[in-house]
């Protein structure tokens, strides 16, 4: 897939990669250096902030299904 930068180095990405990442506007993406090449991710938030609930969280718990949360909130019908 090819992707043309503008004169103010901005990129459109394609309807189908933002669904698959599940992103909008305004979102933030991370760009990592592996060496042999660049990897965008979704920046979904900032890990250090749960630092404060480490040992209050029920490990025994599965883990929670993300995609599926994800596309809840954006289920127009669960918004005020």
């Amino acid at each position: 897939m090819l992707l043309k930068i503008t004169s103010k180095r901005q990129v459109t990405f394609p309807k189908e990669v933002m669904d698959k990442l599940h992103l909008q506007s305004g979102d933030v993406i991370e760009l990592q250096d592996t060496g042999e090449g660049y990897v965008l991710k979704p920046k979904r938030f900032d890990a250090s902030l749960l630092a404060p609930l480490r040992n209050k969280v029920n490990m025994t718990l599965p883990a929670p299904n993300m995609d599926a949360i994800r596309h809840a909130a954006r289920d127009i019908k669960l918004r005020d």
